[in-house]
């Protein structure tokens, strides 16, 4: 498509945009989420979560061709703050500070407070990704920007970067993948995935989840419509106290959850913790079906939220990974995503899978002082890999290359 014929809006807010015109270009990704749907982001927005008040200013690009087709949008954030992000750059906003310049507000392409890999340019070809993201980076320097930060990227956005000269940052997050779980055959159920593991981490799975069955707990879930007014109400209580033991405010509030059992309820699967007939806890896994750039269908749980109200040894473990994990193996899941950071989650079957994020600095000083940072960053990275490379919980006597 010719450049010319595109005209480039910021929008102060998602519903500017027509949910159907996001939603269409939205299923055409390559990666998509639940959580780039028009649904999950104007939630963000309309409950408060994501605002100006909490440091996240909407200030979502669109591109559309002259006669009005969304051709290439992302959503974007003017941020004051690098709370809710899960790529921590305040080291960045401290040297600034101490040349007194101001790192704040930088944008971010991002979706608020989640940690989840997939599209963040949407586009309707290659082209036209990279000339979305070469009108941010000219909207960013218009405005005056410290920066500009793409997170949790697809190959996509990462090719469109690097052709623009952003530089790259590498995470490690970990994840279960059917077609990766190291066994000779596709496990058809817990039972069988804990066998593919060592002794010494099939064992102390096993020792986890008695504890919370000696407990007294037990487990039920709901899928869909099926999860009631009581049950988003409950997990909420849940939620909201665990936040608060840990001396935070929850990111997100009351209304969100109540938005998406209103406008997104398909996406989401919750697991109910019960002792003596009385819930206890509960956890949140939001769910997606999609296909891949060859049209295979590939159907992904993403952990995300949990909580509550009573301790038992051992809860968190088996309300946010072993019954996730029996539920994906059970239904025919491709891949289950535990979250960001945690190396824990490693010794229960989920794999170390690198994250990647790009980042925009106009002063070209502060760019090449980072730029020098993310290489002697990734020596890191690469050194840690290797050691988590050590550490594969799966039996070798199980793995397809034996």
């Amino acid at each position: 498509m010719n450049q010319v014929a595109i005209i480039a809006r910021v929008h102060g807010s998602v519903d500017e945009i027509a949910r159907e015109d996001w939603n269409r270009l939205w299923a055409e990704q390559p990666n998509p989420t639940p959580f780039m749907r028009h649904e999950y982001l104007r939630a963000l927005e309309a409950s408060g979560s994501a605002s100006v008040q909490t440091g996240w200013q909407p200030a979502h690009l669109a591109l559309r061709s002259t006669h009005g087709e969304l051709v290439a949008a992302c959503p974007v954030y003017l941020k004051t703050h690098s709370y809710g992000e899960y790529v921590f750059d305040w080291a960045w906003a401290n040297a600034y500070a101490q040349h007194g310049l101001e790192y704040y507000p930088k944008a971010l392409v991002a979706v608020p407070f989640t940690p989840v890999p997939g599209t963040r340019l949407m586009a309707k070809s290659p082209a036209l990704r990279e000339r979305l993201l070469r009108e941010l980076q000219q909207w960013c320097s218009d405005q005056g920007l410290s920066s500009a930060h793409l997170l949790f990227v697809d190959p996509s956005d990462l090719k469109a970067a690097q052709a623009l000269g952003w530089m790259q940052r590498q995470t490690v997050q970990f994840h279960w993948q059917a077609a990766t779980a190291h066994c000779l055959a596709r496990p058809r159920d817990l039972d069988a995935l804990l066998q593919s593991l060592t002794q010494e981490k099939r064992k102390k799975i096993r020792q986890e989840r008695r504890k919370v069955a000696d407990a007294g707990v037990r487990f039920r879930w709901r899928l869909g419509a099926d999860i009631g007014p009581q049950d988003w109400e409950f997990f909420y209580r849940c939620y909201e106290q665990t936040y608060l033991e840990h001396g935070n405010p929850p990111y997100l509030t009351r209304e969100f959850f109540a938005e998406m059992a209103r406008n997104m309820t398909d996406h989401w699967l919750m697991f109910l913790a019960e002792r003596e007939g009385r819930p206890i806890a509960a956890s949140l896994v939001a769910l997606n079906q999609s296909s891949d750039t060859q049209g295979r269908s590939v159907a992904v749980a993403y952990g995300r939220y949990w909580g509550a109200l009573e301790r038992v040894d051992c809860l968190h473990f088996e309300a946010c990974y072993y019954q996730p994990l029996a539920w994906c193996l059970e239904h025919g899941f491709d891949r289950f995503e535990g979250g960001a950071q945690g190396e824990h989650k490693m010794a229960r079957a989920l794999l170390p899978t690198r994250t990647h994020s790009m980042h925009w600095l106009a002063h070209p000083a502060f760019a090449d002082a980072v730029h020098r940072f993310l290489e002697r960053e990734d020596l890191g990275i690469e050194a840690y890999w290797k050691h988590l490379e050590t550490r594969n919980p799966f039996s070798r006597r199980l793995t397809s290359a034996d």
